[in-house]
């Protein structure tokens, strides 16, 4: 009896407690059918696992730099620097995705305020990127939950680059607008809060927020515009979804999770194939 009945338990695919398959609800959350394959398969088991969806958000990240490098290398020259080393050359980069107000109003190139966030110009960009996004990404997840996570990172990483667009910046790339929108997520999780811990998370993240904007404004082409909307979107955001103090993730949080998911899928695609056509026919 003991191994059918372990052989028939479950996760629950929304708040991940131990649940019998054969339950028409779970008990903990009250998520109608959590054995249904719609609710609980591999897709939606790596989204609810922290680990899980930080290694996706980083693997993402990774593939689209290799493919990018392979595309149309960069030309170091004879005057090789760390910053310079393994980068895809401008051109690559463009063709992939990248974002501003070239390819928004010149090109009509809407789409690339989604694809812009998973490109980087050099191989310690990316690293400093994932870094923080391995250190922010699962604090947020504890705090908001792995569905209202997913629209905070693509949605802020949206609102960042349109504002840095808007404000005339020509050309941009990487995942700094989406990490700053976590920033800006957890500063309203901390001053909303309240409370000794949420003093230490305000102040902590506090620290982060004056490090870029230092970084900023001394290291010379920085977006600062995408920083700072990045920021912006982030306690936006955080304040129509909520936290999971204040409200559990729902069906609409998971609705618009799965459209950012959709529609990030959608534009790396295309980014895709827009590379393949370069390298099989434009050559």
């Amino acid at each position: 009896m003991a191994s059918s009945h372990v052989r028939s338990s479950l996760l629950c695919p929304n708040c991940r407690k131990l649940i019998s398959g054969s339950i028409d609800s779970c008990p903990f959350c009250g998520l109608k059918n959590p054995s249904s394959p719609l609710k609980n398969n591999p897709f939606t088991r790596s989204i609810g696992d922290s680990d899980q969806l930080v290694t996706i958000l980083i693997s993402l990240n990774v593939v689209m730099f290799i493919l990018s490098v392979v595309l149309i290398p960069g030309k170091t020259g004879f005057n090789f620097s760390p910053f310079s080393f393994l980068s895809p050359s401008s051109q690559s980069l463009f063709i992939l995705g990248s974002t501003g107000s070239i390819p928004i109003f010149q090109y009509d190139r809407w789409w690339t305020l989604l694809t812009a966030n998973f490109l980087h110009g050099g191989i310690l960009h990316l690293v400093f990127n994932m870094l923080a996004v391995r250190q922010l990404a699962p604090l947020v997840i504890q705090e908001f939950g792995p569905y209202r996570t997913i629209s905070l990172y693509i949605l802020g990483g949206i609102g960042g680059f349109a504002i840095s667009a808007f404000a005339g910046v020509r050309l941009t790339i990487g995942a700094s607008a989406a990490l700053c929108s976590l920033i800006g997520a957890l500063l309203y999780y901390g001053k909303a809060r309240g409370g000794v811990y949420g003093q230490n998370i305000f102040s902590q993240i506090g620290g982060w927020a004056l490090g870029i904007a230092a970084f900023g404004f001394l290291v010379p082409g920085i977006n600062n515009w995408g920083h700072g909307g990045g920021i912006l979107f982030g306690v936006i955001l955080a304040l129509l979804l909520g936290y999971k103090e204040k409200r559990r993730e729902n069906f609409t949080h998971k609705t618009i999770a799965m459209t950012c998911v959709t529609l990030t899928v959608l534009a790396l695609l295309w980014s895709c194939f827009n590379a393949v056509l370069f390298l099989f026919v434009a050559r």
